[in-house]
């Protein structure tokens, strides 16, 4: 299992007229978190869409436990539990002041850029994960 941790900060306008971070927002931490936590492994997201891959997301689950407010700052980890075949799919668990405030899962899939069509991870990715999950 991989797992990566990243920090980030609440924007005033990432708030809703409650004052809490707005439900939407989180699919953005989460793709801020991947997208870093993809880096930290070798694999950043410029070096897929080079080679014609893209990840297009086509799940997400959100569980929301307790509020996070304006100023606050989050701890996303990006949790990876397999080598990613067709489907890559990614645990997330954000926190604030180490206490979990949201669990959540996004599924996305390789797709070659030129046909649009799903194909299998390419071994090179492979091989950056198998060290790292076991």
């Amino acid at each position: 299992m991989f797992e990566h941790s990243h920090k980030i900060r609440v924007r005033y306008a990432e708030t809703d007229q409650m004052g809490i971070v707005h439900h939407s927002r989180y699919a953005l931490y989460m793709e801020e978190a991947r997208t870093e936590s993809m880096r930290a492994i070798g694999i950043p997201y410029s070096e897929l869409e080079k080679e014609g891959i893209i990840l297009p997301l086509v799940s997400m689950q959100n569980r929301f436990i307790a509020p996070a407010l304006y100023d606050d700052i989050l701890v996303v980890k990006t949790i990876i539990k397999e080598i990613p075949q067709v489907k890559f799919s990614i645990d997330y668990e954000i926190y604030k002041e180490n206490k979990l405030i949201n669990v959540s899962n996004t599924t996305l899939v390789f797709v070659n850029k030129a046909t649009m069509k799903p194909m299998r991870c390419p071994d090179s990715l492979i091989e950056k994960f198998k060290p790292l999950i076991k």
